[in-house]
């Protein structure tokens, strides 16, 4: 099992638990992943929950790039294994929070887009590495472009790997919602979880599906046009493949691989 989850007192804890790849996302854990939330619609002890990164080091650094996910020959297909990783991807609206510790970059955006508010410690950092390696930010820019300020996103997500979204930023435009102590987001979680478990979970899973029917219309259009856009802009594989293995030391960790550093410290790219 790559996902360990914990129910105590109304309140779900969800892990990543895959520490020695940065709780990259295989198969596997895309699967189990959506069993979980799938799961907690039939369970009445579940009334919030809480999704996090084990190890301390990542929230998730997306898809692991040792998968394998065949694709259909038309632009007008995609198989996207982390379409199905979020809480209202399967139809789940009991409250989720994302705690993030450390770094949480590319296909992460999936399940911190569909978080209902973040919480991080004050040493994490946001990135999306897609265009650095040839490839198309759409989910992922289309899910954070509405939790974060247009020019914001644009630039986290055109900059690729050479610009990194510090917390104390993230809280500044209103991605975080509180900052904590490193190692202590999901701790915070748990307690702001407590209190939404505790209130009556009829009104507040009505009151999360009313926030979401705020921006869902518009969500839905721009989801619409995302496998066409990776389609036509995408690098053939073996492309990314050859910019993935010649990238510099300050292009950072993604898809479960180190490159020894995990923000702009020491002659890498500014963390604001």
């Amino acid at each position: 099992m790559t996902l360990r989850t914990e129910i105590k007192d109304g309140v779900a804890l969800v892990t990543l638990d895959r520490p020695e790849r940065h709780n990259a996302i295989d198969l596997d854990t895309a699967a189990e992943l959506g069993a979980a939330w799938r799961a907690f619609r039939f369970d009445d002890s579940v009334r919030a929950a809480v999704v996090t990164g084990a190890g301390g080091r990542a929230f998730s650094s997306g898809l692991d790039r040792s998968v394998d996910v065949p694709q259909p020959p038309s632009p007008y297909s995609l198989d996207d294994p982390l379409l199905r990783i979020g809480p209202k991807a399967n139809d789940l609206w009991k409250p989720v929070i994302a705690a993030v510790d450390g770094m949480a970059c590319g296909g992460a955006f999936y399940l911190l887009g569909e978080a209902e508010f973040l919480i991080a410690s004050e040493n994490s950092t946001f990135f999306d590495p897609h265009t650095t390696y040839g490839m198309v930010s759409a989910y992922e820019s289309i899910y954070m472009a509405q939790r974060m300020p247009y020019g914001e996103i644009a630039r986290l997500a055109l900059m690729g790997t050479a610009e990194r979204l510090g917390a104390p930023r993230a809280y500044e435009i209103g991605l975080v919602s509180e900052l904590t102590a490193p190692g202590a987001a999901a701790e915070v979680a748990l307690r702001r979880a407590a209190v939404l478990a505790a209130q009556p979970t009829e009104a507040v899973q009505g009151t999360v599906r009313a926030l979401w029917t705020a921006k869902e219309a518009a969500r839905t259009q721009a989801l619409a046009q995302a496998p066409q856009l990776i389609a036509l802009g995408n690098l053939p594989p073996d492309r990314q493949a050859g910019l993935f293995a010649t990238r510099t030391r300050h292009g950072g960790q993604e898809g479960g691989r180190e490159d020894g550093r995990e923000d702009g410290r020491d002659g890498g790219p500014p963390v604001r």
